[in-house]
């Protein structure tokens, strides 16, 4: 597997991200879609609203968010972003992007984990 990073979208897009992804199923405030240098926009990788509700409410339960969250990777949609995620992450490297405030507890973070356990 090629490189896969993780960045926050509000952090200015540099030339050793790659392919940058978003992979939060709504557009972050504030940043406008022309400045943003989002390659590929991948929602049906994201937790569904009721998952990203839910962990919002209670940042503590996050063992549970995540598996909540490696379940929802099983559905038939983000099976098919998964594999054009791995279809980008073949081709070079790749910078998964996310809005949440907290860099070390997000979908994004618990993407990339699940990436790496499912090669």
């Amino acid at each position: 597997m090629s490189s896969l990073k993780l960045k926050r979208v509000y952090e200015a897009p540099e030339a050793s991200d790659g392919t940058r992804i978003l992979v939060d199923r709504l557009w972050p405030r504030g940043v406008a879609k022309d400045k943003a240098g989002v390659d590929l926009w991948l929602k049906d990788i994201a937790p569904s609203d009721a998952l990203r509700k839910r962990f919002h409410g209670q940042p503590d339960a996050w063992d549970e968010f995540c598996t909540a969250y490696a379940a929802e990777l099983e559905d038939a949609a983000a099976q098919a972003a998964v594999q054009e995620l791995r279809e980008h992450l073949a081709n070079g490297s790749v910078t998964l992007l996310f809005a949440a405030r907290d860099v070390g507890r997000n979908n994004a973070v618990a993407l990339k984990a699940w990436l790496e356990r499912h090669g």
